[in-house]
């Protein structure tokens, strides 16, 4: 069973989740969930949508690779993030990009511009250099 760190009060971010967690996921106060994995990772769990929606969660699949980081990929994501009910439960195969976009996302809450977010991402080894697309 994956670990579900607590960052806040609206977010949370783990691992790839399993089926069985989603009650509990539920259980816990969450209202929605935010899977970054593409579809073709090992391990993608393709009917998590269909059960997320099933336990009442708000559920969103936005993709994002590590190795091609770009404006473009991150800008929908934090979207996401302001717009989705809160507590939102954040995962991704080994929670490195669910952390990265935690710490982006309350970066720029807090008055950082995007590249300045990135840098701080970029400073503990989440990813690798943003791209202005």
């Amino acid at each position: 069973m994956q670990i579900i760190r607590k960052i806040n009060d609206e977010l949370a971010i783990s691992g790839q989740i399993t089926p069985n967690q989603l009650p509990q996921i539920v259980q816990e106060g969450f209202q929605s969930v935010l899977n970054l994995r593409e579809p073709d990772e090992a391990g993608f769990f393709s009917t998590e949508q269909q059960y997320a929606e099933l336990m009442g969660l708000r559920y969103v699949n936005q993709p994002l690779a590590t190795d091609a980081v770009m404006t473009a990929t991150i800008m929908p994501i934090l979207q996401h993030l302001h717009q989705m009910p809160k507590p939102i439960l954040i995962h991704c195969d080994n929670a490195m990009r669910s952390a990265a976009v935690a710490l982006i996302y309350l970066a720029t809450r807090q008055g950082a511009t995007l590249e300045q977010a990135f840098q701080q991402a970029q400073a503990l080894g989440l990813f690798g250099t943003l791209t202005q697309v």
